[in-house]
């Protein structure tokens, strides 16, 4: 298998020689292009006769000439960056709830009745508070 780089835009010719009857596949790499493969029928009745098809439409090529079909693109586009992604991630959730909950509470706790507040204050200050000694007990009783 011979290999042969080029730079786009220029042509190459081969020869082949003693090539045996039978079917052969001829595959052209090119980086950046994309290039049909052709089926090679090599004739051992007719002393050598040569037909080419392309595999893509199985046409008859009078002339072995081989084109690219297409340009073909290895890297995807890097998305620009946008604000609106950065705030649909989860981390951008995240921060937007606290930052909400930063302002928006300390505007509520103002809106509560000021004997309601005291209320709640003596009954937290009454219950008894989570400690280590007191989950111990809770699991051995």
């Amino acid at each position: 298998m011979e290999r042969l780089f080029l730079s786009s835009g220029q042509m190459a010719f081969f020869s082949f020689y003693n090539v045996p009857a039978g079917t052969h596949l001829i595959e052209v790499v090119a980086m950046g292009y994309f290039f049909s493969p052709v089926r090679v029928d090599v004739s051992a009745r007719l002393h050598g006769k040569v037909q080419a098809y392309q595999t893509e439409n199985r046409r008859l090529l009078n002339e072995l000439v081989l084109e690219p079909l297409r340009e073909e693109y290895y890297y995807e586009k890097r998305e620009p960056f946008s604000p609106m992604a950065l705030l649909k991630s989860p981390m951008g959730l995240m921060v937007g709830f606290m930052v909400v909950a930063v302002f928006l509470l300390p505007k509520l706790m103002e809106s509560i009745d000021p004997e309601e507040m005291k209320r709640a204050q003596e009954e937290m200050r009454n219950q008894p508070g989570p400690s280590f000694a007191n989950l111990l007990q809770g699991r051995t009783s």
